[in-house]
């Protein structure tokens, strides 16, 4: 797969996208997550930048969504969920794998969009040396994990303004939102945060890159 051209990168999916601003993510989790489909998260670093469009998110709340990780209250692994908004959240799990949100709702209420799958549109060779065990390219960044480390994106990243469109972490989202979009239950979630009631799962419909759906 060769890379995109800047044109290309920009023009994807028929859409222009633009940087968005403090209010954009001053929402809930759900209005959020469904603008950052077909969103451009990119990443930089002294090795080079990644781009990922992404394909699939998952919205979570806060002392009332039993699947968040503030269900229970702010700790100092949480911390960045509590805002401000437009911020990165960054967790470990498994003991192996760092995974990317960026923090939504007003500042000091904890809320956040998981950063699920995508496809990477730009920096496509870098990915490639960070995901050694990806066969196809669109496996580069199909699932938390993967999307991650495909963009570089480590503890480090942990409440980084990802408004700023020079900093580390920047994103570029759709002046008019996605279409064909699907909803349903959060994957690998839990106990009642993972029930149908919270359908807080969105994807965009046929895309490749979509991750697996798994219960817990």
């Amino acid at each position: 797969m060769r890379e995109r051209s800047a044109a290309v990168l920009e023009g994807a999916q028929g859409a222009p996208r633009v940087a968005p601003d403090a209010a954009w993510f001053t929402r809930s989790p759900q209005e959020v997550a469904l603008g950052l489909l077909d969103a451009h998260v990119r990443a930089k670093s002294a090795d080079g930048a990644v781009t990922v469009r992404l394909s699939e998110v998952e919205a979570y709340g806060g002392a009332d969504d039993p699947g968040s990780h503030a269900f229970r209250g702010r700790t100092a692994r949480n911390a960045a969920m509590f805002g401000p908004p437009g911020h990165v959240y960054v967790y470990f799990t498994y003991g192996m794998h760092w995974c990317a949100n960026l923090v939504t709702g007003p500042d000091g209420e904890a809320s956040a969009v998981l950063l699920r799958a995508g496809e990477v549109v730009e920096g496509v060779e870098l990915a490639r040396t960070r995901r050694p065990t990806s066969r196809t390219d669109r496996d580069l960044a199909s699932g938390p994990a993967r999307l991650a480390n495909a963009l570089g994106i480590r503890g480090g990243h942990d409440g980084a303004d990802a408004l700023d469109p020079g900093g580390a972490v920047s994103l570029r989202v759709r002046e008019v939102p996605a279409g064909g979009v699907a909803g349903g239950p959060r994957t690998g979630v839990s106990g009642d945060g993972g029930l149908a009631r919270y359908p807080w799962r969105y994807r965009l419909e046929g895309d490749p890159t979509v991750s697996r759906y798994r219960a817990a």
